[in-house]
């Protein structure tokens, strides 16, 4: 399957390519951005270059997707969202998503999620979903609130089930099932 391009009125999805590194390496080096993530902020270019052939390498080897974010009028790449792994036999998806701050509040990462929601809901992806899960780091309400707008039902929260930058933190998860999915 080739990699799939999607298209919402003001943003396009699409793959993450080498082009892409300076602005992947501006997106992933700004400490508001990984704030929540299970990452520390980029400090070289090469790094960049690594998460772009992490992300290619998992649509290659069909473990999920990753996709930029552009604004359909610039074509820049302003953040990236998609499937950080999916389970055939299970028909799940784990949901993903971040954003350059510049652009925070505006919707682009609803209309994102809510493009990539629809397209697993109507198989047009190389895996059947049936159930997606997002994890957020209790305090990451713009996160929530993005969630909370495509449909997706708070589940609870795993009490440490995430260790990173030297420390446990507690998860709320949130799912969405297919029928339940408007």
């Amino acid at each position: 399957m080739d990699f799939p391009i999607l298209n919402t009125p003001r943003i396009v999805l699409d793959q993450v390519t080498a082009a892409d590194s300076m602005a992947l390496f501006e997106l992933f080096s700004n400490q508001s951005v990984i704030k929540y993530y299970d990452l520390e902020a980029m400090t070289d270019l090469t790094q960049a270059s690594n998460l772009i052939t992490l992300f290619n390498d998992l649509f290659n080897e069909n473990l999920g997707i990753r996709w930029a974010i552009r604004l359909k009028k610039s074509n820049k790449l302003i953040g990236t969202c998609g499937f950080n792994s999916w389970n055939a036999k299970m028909q799940s998806a784990v949901i993903g998503y971040d954003l350059h701050p510049d652009y925070w509040g505006k919707g682009y990462v609803t209309d994102a999620v809510n493009c990539i929601v629809k397209t697993a809901f109507e198989g047009k992806l190389p895996c059947s979903i049936h159930r997606i899960q997002a994890d957020t780091v209790l305090g990451n309400a713009a996160s929530e609130a993005v969630l909370l707008k495509v449909g997706f039902k708070e589940e609870g929260i795993r009490r440490q089930s995430g260790y990173w930058k030297n420390q446990f933190h507690d998860l709320k998860c949130f799912g969405l099932l297919k029928t339940e999915y408007i």
